[in-house]
């Protein structure tokens, strides 16, 4: 089992998206029995809280389920996950402190570098205070993303 965990600020936006892109675009693929999803915030702001509203029926138009429940990331995640996503540097940084090894820090990648026409350092920016053109954004730099980190760890895990 190939495990990933997309991490932003608050949990209910940005990475719940990437998580149920995620999710989608395993299905499709018929992986769902080798990859493991989920998603998490570096705060605690919104722990237990479901995804914002706007993030949901933006995912919804393409067909996308969000879910879950919000929660914040802590140093056992690098345990569990092989794949720690951050949706931007600052979120990056913060998990980087709580990475208490070298393989743990290896573990840890800015979702975007897995798409092949993003910059280099690129973020997916948080939507939250933005108007609705910021959601479907975030939907899309989220594909973008998934699809090559699907294709990164079917090459890498022979899957």
């Amino acid at each position: 089992m190939v495990r990933v965990v997309f991490v932003c600020l608050g949990n209910i936006c940005r990475s719940p998206t990437a998580e149920g892109v995620m999710r989608h675009l395993v299905r499709e693929t018929g992986l769902e029995g080798a990859i493991e999803i989920d998603s998490a915030g570096t705060a605690a702001y919104h722990t237990g809280e479901a995804p914002d509203p706007r993030s949901t029926a933006c995912a919804a138009r393409r067909g996308i389920v969000l879910g879950g429940q919000a929660r914040q990331f802590v140093a056992e995640d690098f345990e569990r996950f092989d794949y720690v996503l951050a949706m931007d540097e600052s979120n990056q940084r913060a998990m980087a402190e709580l990475a208490s090894t070298p393989a743990a820090r290896a573990k840890l990648f800015l979702a975007r570098s897995f798409d092949p026409s993003a910059p280099a350092g690129a973020s997916v920016p948080d939507p939250y205070y933005g108007g609705p053109s910021g959601f479907d954004d975030v939907v899309d730099m989220c594909e973008a993303a998934c699809r090559g980190l699907l294709d990164h760890i079917r090459k890498e895990h022979d899957l």
